[in-house]
């Protein structure tokens, strides 16, 4: 490599932003989304849906990262658009909505949203929400993580049937402490300096596990292993 003189080593290349699809119903606020994400150096706004079909004409077109979903929506609700986006394996979804246990997050999860936080949540948490998201990382409002999850595995009116011990068996060891360590809300990083490893040795087990599993989000998991009792490893 040849130096040249008076010019230091290369700089690396810098990171590619996180582009965001924003599909939100109301003018104002979605504006204002779109103003709080583009101030972030690190987040590019990619688009903006007024409806959930032209979130998923967007997703489809514009291939963004993270698509920031307000669920109740007109022509085509939040959690159609979600299953659609999802299933396609266009974007992450993060879902946004006014009610922390609102029957439409739960649909949102199922159908395959990495989390949802709710409207009020300010300025930072928002950016740090969808940079969570674009790394692949599930995201669940803290304020009401153990409510969602406990709401989300035993649906109001009926008792749910327990999961199986033997959807496990098909997971290494390892695989099985990190669903556990996913059960208890832990990132990538908190994951890797619990067991050990590299976050990037982390990120590759829970992509596996969740294959194995047959689930979406780590969301899925995690309540996969509140079902099965799971604990972090000893």
């Amino acid at each position: 490599m040849t130096h040249r003189p008076g010019r230091g080593p290369a700089a690396p290349a810098p990171e590619r932003p996180v582009r965001v699809l924003v599909a939100e119903d109301q003018a104002a606020v979605r504006a204002g989304l779109v103003l709080i994400l583009g101030s972030a150096p690190d987040v590019e706004v990619a688009g903006e849906a007024a409806d959930g079909v032209e979130a998923v004409r967007l997703a489809r077109e514009l291939r963004p990262d993270v698509v920031l979903m307000d669920v109740q929506m007109p022509r085509l609700d939040g959690v159609s658009a979600t299953r659609r986006i999802v299933g396609d394996g266009l974007a992450d979804v993060l879902v946004l909505t006014t009610f922390d246990l609102d029957e439409y997050v739960f649909g949102a999860l199922r159908a395959g949203a990495a989390g949802f936080l709710l409207k009020d949540t300010d300025a930072r948490a928002l950016v740090e929400g969808v940079r969570l998201v674009a790394r692949g990382e599930g995201l669940i409002a803290p304020a009401v993580t153990r409510r969602l999850i406990s709401a989300f595995a035993r649906p109001a009116g009926r008792r749910a049937e327990p999961a199986d011990p033997r959807v496990l068996d098909g997971l290494t060891r390892r695989e099985r402490e990190v669903l556990a360590c996913v059960g208890e809300g832990m990132s990538n990083a908190e994951i890797a300096s619990h067991l050990g490893m590299a976050e990037a040795t982390t990120k590759t087990h829970v992509s596996r596990m969740l294959g194995k599993l047959g689930l979406r989000s780590r969301v899925q998991a995690a309540v996969l292993a509140q079902e099965l009792g799971l604990g972090g490893p000893g």
